[in-house]
């Protein structure tokens, strides 16, 4: 079995200090979706911080999203 790779951040990731304007807002978000009256999916399996600098990283890029590294969740 193999270890995983330390993350190096790419040029598209968020900052630190724009991830704390985003983070109360998507927390919110995923907190009301999952305790509101029907709780919807499965719970969190991914850090969104990680989620979204993969959304930025295929915006930015232009790749497809098969083409992601494996550096990001599935």
């Amino acid at each position: 079995m193999t270890k995983p790779r330390p993350y190096r951040p790419y040029p598209s990731d968020l900052s630190d200090a724009r991830w704390a304007l985003i983070e109360p807002v998507l927390t919110a978000w995923r907190a009301e979706h999952r305790t509101g009256a029907l709780p919807i999916g499965r719970p969190p399996e991914h850090d969104l911080r990680t989620i979204l600098n993969a959304i930025l990283y295929v915006d930015r890029t232009g790749i497809p999203w098969r083409h992601l590294p494996y550096d990001y969740p599935p």
